[in-house]
Order: C-alpha cells, then structure tokens, then sequence
C-alpha cells in the first residue's frame, strides 16, 4: 500500500491554473476571498481603525493576492517546481501548502498595520492569522486543482507511427543555415536532424540529431526570426510562443481542445500546444502522419 502509494504521489499530474497563471489566479483568489468574506463573515473579522468592515477587507484581500502572486513566481523559480521539470501530485500539494502559509504570513504582518495597537508578537496570533488563511483560501486552491484534474482525465493520447514513405530521411537534403544576431555565431543542420527549438530569454536553443544523440545547440535570436528563416520548411510548425517543432518527429500527443503535450521521437522533453494552436496543429500534422 506504502509503495502504491509512493508511486501516484509521483506521477504526473496537471499544474493548478494558479501556477500557471500567477496575476490571473492571485486576482481570482482575491475576488473570491472579498466575496466569501463579505458574505460570511469568518473566523470573527472584523473592521479595522477608520475604516469600514468592507474596505477593511478589500485591503486584506489586495495583499492576499500581492502575496499570492508574490509566493508563486518564488515557487517557480525553484528548481523542482519549475515548468520544465514533470509535475506530479506531490509537487502539486506542496506548492500549495507553501502558497498558503505564505498567505497566513502576510495577513499576520499586515494585521501590525491594519489592526489596532495590541501585543501581536505571540504564537497564538501568528497560527489564528495561518489558520485563517488555510482554511479560506484552501477554497479556491483545490477548486482550481479539481478542475485541472477533471480537464486531465478527459485528455486523448494519439501515438504516431513512423510514416517511411516521403520522409526528408530518403532523400537528398539542402542544409539549413541559422543566422544569428552575433555575426561570429551561426548553425548549419539538416531539416532530418531538427526535432524543435525553444526560446530562452534573448537565445534559441536547438535540439538536433546529431551522431545518432540529441545535442542542445544554441544561438542569440528570437523565436519569431528563427521562424522566419525556417519558413520554407512545411513540417516545422510554430506550436506556442516558445516552442517550434519538426512535425515528423512526433510521437505522441496527449491533450484536448485546451491544448497538447507532445512528445517526440529519443528526448523526454514535453513540447506544449497551445489552446489556439490546436486546430491549426492538427491540420497540419495530419498530412506527415498517415
């Protein structure tokens, strides 16, 4: 049981939307706090020195949504938690114990400024403030993470075969040269050896074939021009703002209409599709994949 466990703690799992939208989600759990708040009225709050119960609220929850957005760029700047690393249940919950305990320690600071004077610097204050943001905020946490669950059991695996027939493998190729923003930088590789491309900041990195190994090549450019240059190419397909991929190389697409993940022949890397690529994405897939 122990083991079985361990397993699903570690298996894939989809990212709560707060994660993947910072300001987004951190508005959202601020809207529904105000509303939640106002409404009921929890946990005995009440006004603060000169203001009303209402705009006293208001207050909290900006610096709720302050500190959530806050905590969750510091999350993902974590190197487990990051977005290139796979995200399983386990990360799942402890990016969202730690997004409300940071919550639970804003409010207890604020509550220096908006409170009236009183001796706050005590154990039961600092775990009534933690309390308070655990058991409001969990609300909207796991009503983000139950729905990405749901959209996640809906999802369709398509696996692709290795289409021989008209591959650029069996026949002669022309090679492709990369211009770079740095004139002593450059790359040249065949249209066979791409597998995709990914923007990094001010740099592109590439993924090629290269000695029957994948090799990371990069170069100081933007994706948009990468693009541009790989233009005459037809299976090199723009998937996301970040990401353009050598459709042939497919091997697998999991998603929906909210988008896919793709994966690709000899890497692990998730290539991502986005919500408004789709249609166009499987267009065009479908005429190198039969």
């Amino acid at each position: 049981m122990n083991k079985l466990f361990h397993t699903w703690l570690k298996n894939e799992f989809p990212q709560n939307y707060i994660l993947r939208k910072p300001l987004a989600g951190s508005l959202i759990i601020a809207l529904f706090l105000f509303i939640f708040i106002i409404l009921y009225k929890p946990l005995n709050a009440h006004e603060s020195m000169g203001l009303s119960y209402t705009a006293t609220m208001a207050i909290y929850c900006l610096i709720a949504a302050a500190a959530a957005f806050s905590f969750v760029k510091l999350i993902k700047h974590i190197g487990i938690f990051s977005e290139k690393s796979k995200w399983t249940f386990a990360k799942e919950v402890t990016s969202i114990l730690l997004i409300l305990l940071g919550l639970g320690l804003v409010i207890y600071l604020a509550g220096f400024l908006l409170e009236p004077p009183a001796n706050r610097w005590n154990l039961p204050t600092l775990l009534d403030s933690l309390t308070r943001a655990f058991l409001i905020g969990i609300i909207p946490v796991t009503f983000f993470t139950a729905l990405s669950y749901h959209q996640w059991l809906n999802q369709h695996t398509y696996t692709y075969r290795t289409n021989k027939e008209g591959d650029a493998e069996a026949f002669p190729e022309e090679m492709i040269h990369i211009q770079s923003r740095l004139k002593k930088e450059k790359l040249s590789f065949y249209p066979s050896q791409f597998l995709f491309a990914e923007s990094d900041s001010n740099y592109v990195n590439f993924y090629l074939t290269l000695e029957e190994q994948v090799k990371k090549k990069v170069i100081r450019n933007s994706i948009g021009d990468i693009e541009k240059q790989l233009d005459n190419i037809p299976y090199i397909f723009r998937t996301h703002r970040a990401f353009l991929v050598n459709l042939k190389k497919i091997r697998r697409k999991k998603g929906n209409s909210a988008g896919y993940r793709l994966k690709l022949e000899n890497t692990e890397a998730s290539i991502p599709v986005a919500r408004q690529k789709v249609k166009e994405f499987d267009q065009q897939i479908d005429r190198f994949h039969s």
